[in-house]
């Protein structure tokens, strides 16, 4: 009865959770905010100056700024915008799903310092003789044509200017000097002289209408080259109110609406398979306890979505990207608990005695993997610009709630099946065989078995160290002669990515680009159908290039290019955080490894992950392939990752040495060593594979932007699989086993830490 009471509770709590999933994740999805990676869209971050010389940027002028910047946006229907404050000089916008770009920028950008002036450039009047909210748009009753219609607050001081402005004349300048010159965001060094013979399209200042007679009304009419919605654009400008600062660009990225659809795509795409391939994998390989991985995975991925949009927090690319590492975590979680409890029923245990031993050896592990990947996160969160903060913080989320689900979830749901017939009589459903279960009585074999195989990889390992001696030898040989080749994040410059409707080549896009007298540094055609063509500036384009660029290739290509550009200023910052963010990681975790194990362990763990770091970025190098902020997230999720195996193992080594009162001969220790890297290798092997699988699905079919990052996480998990059971153990053993008789490793049975007595 009781046995039917537990299964009935499982389908019970199971029943619950995907029916709440069911009726509730389509409008939790719909309710997320999207990255402007997925759906269009553009960030600027402006380096901001106060207009008034001796003034300084104060936090109250940075509010004000933001205040006014986010009336603007406003004002241009705009719901989903991000202004923050960073630094003491900064303020970062972030604009997704902007259908008009240039439109969204210029109304930004824009100072709004309205000023009224003589054809001598003297200013009579200014943007605070404007009633506050007057300025609409508004037509000629002569010529119908679009204008701007505003209220002065002082009607004697217009009649003062204008009475001025018509008793002016001078027969040496080739125009009239009875001209009321109307300016916005005037600079020092401009001149109606010098714009008075421009086009009339690229005039700075907005209109100069004559003045014959003095005009004593608050009534101005402000007439121009203007459409209906440039009229209205202006109106809003000037009711949002002048900003009291100039802002620079500093950096700046745009992702055209096509870019972000198909990014969107191609994402949820690639999460449905990687995430279907590792459920499938669990089930196969793990059985009854891959069905309840399974159903945990799925509560995970829907407690994410669920979170976020409490959060109210902005999905990107590398978030999603995140979210699926979690998946990862998760899986190597429920993998550790698993191998121990089928390590205890091949023992002889009972079922329930090795899900009690299983579930307890590996909580430690899981921890202490956690927390490391937890500590890489929040360096990332420190020390990232946006779109890695982005990935911090949904790494971070995931972790969290993939400990809660896999630890947790899985022990409660298989908790419930571990006292029932259905599975005690049926070991194989817990990937176990019958044949494979020795007795109770038998004594622990010293050496474990892979595969059905007793392997002797201690014994090989000059030949493991002789393979990462040549790898370091040809990545550092490739780093001093070819280098890293830098993105425009860590170089500086411009970046602009067109996906065209049609097949393109390099020719063409040259072509195009002298059209426009530019010149790329490197032009890149990619895309299944050759339609994606990638073009790299060491410059920084101007705002007036960059408009012109983009309205040729919607002319000709029917595209809107995603553009990104980074100052010198940001590069250089950049380069300096990537350094730190990486130091203060490995600083981080020789700290955590040498409190939870000892110094010897720390030590070699952090040799480590140079040597993985060293090998990631030689592949790099070797390869050619661009190098960008992208590229350090996925560093420290793989410094993150390496330091999650090797606690693994050095878990296993710590777990071993126990069982002996001491250790004081090299021998011994090597059979330690060896019984516990064998003993990881099914662990260790699936957890990368799995994650593995999900990469690359992001690699061969997700979004080209992130690439590069699905590329070294790759690269890095296998790099890192082979170096946490090849190299770290026993570079560990070697260095030990050199003081081994003369401090012996003992373990002192009473005393509750994890530090061995030497």
């Amino acid at each position: 009865m009781k046995q039917r009471g537990r299964i009935v509770a499982f389908f019970l709590i199971v029943i619950l959770f995907f029916s709440l999933m069911g009726t509730t994740v389509t409008g939790i999805a719909k309710k997320i905010n999207l990255g402007l990676d997925l759906q269009g869209g553009f960030e600027v971050l402006y380096q901001v100056k106060p207009i008034a010389e001796g003034e300084k940027t104060t936090k109250r002028l940075l509010e004000s700024t933001v205040q006014t910047l986010d009336d603007r946006v406003n004002r241009l229907g705009i719901s989903e915008a991000s202004i923050n404050i960073e630094g003491n000089d900064r303020i970062r916008v972030q604009l997704a799903g902007v259908q008009n770009q240039e439109q969204a920028r210029e109304v930004l950008s824009t100072s709004a310092q309205l000023s009224f002036r003589d054809v001598n450039d003297k200013e009579l009047l200014n943007g605070s003789d404007v009633k506050e909210g007057s300025a609409k748009q508004d037509f000629d009753q002569k010529t119908n044509q679009p204008i701007v219609s505003l209220k002065l607050k002082d009607a004697k001081k217009f009649a003062n200017v204008t009475s001025t402005i018509k008793n002016m004349n001078n027969s040496s300048t080739p125009y009239q000097d009875n001209l009321l010159v109307i300016w916005m965001d005037y600079e020092k060094g401009d001149s109606f002289a010098k714009e008075y013979n421009q086009p009339e399209d690229k005039q700075k200042y907005i209109s100069a209408p004559q003045v014959s007679e003095t005009l004593n009304t608050s009534n101005v009419m402000i007439s121009g080259n203007f459409t209906v919605e440039s009229a209205k654009r202006l109106a809003d400008i000037i009711n949002s109110g002048s900003l009291p600062v100039t802002m620079k660009e500093l950096y700046s990225t745009s992702v055209g609406a096509q870019f972000g659809e198909q990014a969107l795509h191609q994402t949820i795409n690639a999460g449905y398979i990687g995430v279907g391939l590792v459920l499938l994998f669990m089930l196969v390989f793990y059985r009854f306890p891959g069905l309840i991985a399974g159903i945990n995975l799925c509560i995970y991925v829907y407690l994410i979505l669920l979170l976020f949009n409490w959060m109210n927090g902005v999905l990107t690319l590398p978030g999603i990207a995140a979210l699926i590492l979690g998946v990862g975590m998760a899986v190597d979680a429920n993998v550790i608990t698993f191998e121990r409890i089928k390590e205890d029923l091949r023992l002889g245990k009972s079922l329930p005695q090795a899900f009690k031993g299983g579930t307890k050896n590996s909580f430690s592990t899981i921890l202490d993997a956690n927390i490391t990947t937890l500590l890489a996160a929040a360096i990332l969160f420190v020390f990232g610009t946006s779109s890695v903060k982005g990935f911090a913080t949904m790494l971070i989320v995931s972790v969290l709630v993939s400990f809660i689900t896999a630890v947790y979830g899985t022990r409660i749901l298989l908790g419930l099946w571990m006292r029932t017939k259905f599975l005690m009589k049926r070991p194989g459903l817990m990937g176990v065989s019958k044949k494979n279960i020795k007795s109770l009585h038998d004594k622990e074999d010293e050496e474990a078995e892979f595969m059905g195989k007793k392997l002797n990889v201690v014994k090989h390992r000059k030949v493991f160290f002789g393979i990462s001696i040549a790898l370091l030898l040809i990545g550092a040989v490739s780093l001093v002669v070819f280098k890293l080749n830098p993105g425009i994040d860590f170089t500086s410059g411009s970046r602009v990515e067109m996906l065209a409707d049609q097949k393109l080549t390099s020719q063409q896009v040259k072509k195009d680009l002298s059209d426009l007298d530019l010149k790329a540094k490197a032009i890149v055609i990619s895309g299944k159908k050759s339609n994606t063509a990638v073009m790299r500036f060491d410059n920084v384009l101007s705002k007036s290039k960059l408009d012109e660029m983009k309205s040729h290739f919607k002319d000709e290509y029917k595209a809107e290019p995603s553009v990104s550009v980074v100052s010198p200023i940001v590069g250089k910052e950049l380069v300096k955080n990537a350094v730190y963010a990486v130091g203060l990681a490995m600083i981080g975790m020789i700290i955590y490894v040498s409190f939870r194990f000892e110094v010897y362990f720390a030590t070699t763990a952090i040799i480590t992950l140079l040597h993985n770091v060293i090998l990631v970025l030689a592949f790099f190098s070797l390869f050619r392939l661009e190098f960008d902020v992208t590229i350090i997230a996925a560093l420290l999720t793989i410094v993150g990752y390496t330091i999650n195996d090797t606690i693994v193992i050095f878990d296993r080594i710590r777990e071993n040495l126990r069982k002996h009162k001491i250790i004081k001969s090299k021998e011994l220790l090597q059979k330690i060593v060896n019984k516990s890297i064998v003993q990881s290798l099914t662990r260790s092997i699936n957890t990368s594979f799995t994650t593995l699988l999900a990469v690359l699905v992001f690699l061969f079919i997700g979004a080209p932007s992130i690439r590069g990052f699905a590329i070294a996480m790759a690269v890095g998990l296998i790099i890192g699989a082979y170096s946490s059971l090849f190299i770290a153990a026993q570079l560990w053993l070697v260095w030990r086993g050199r003081s081994i008789e003369r401090k012996p490793i003992e373990y002192k049975k009473k005393k509750r830490t994890d530090q061995p007595v030497v």
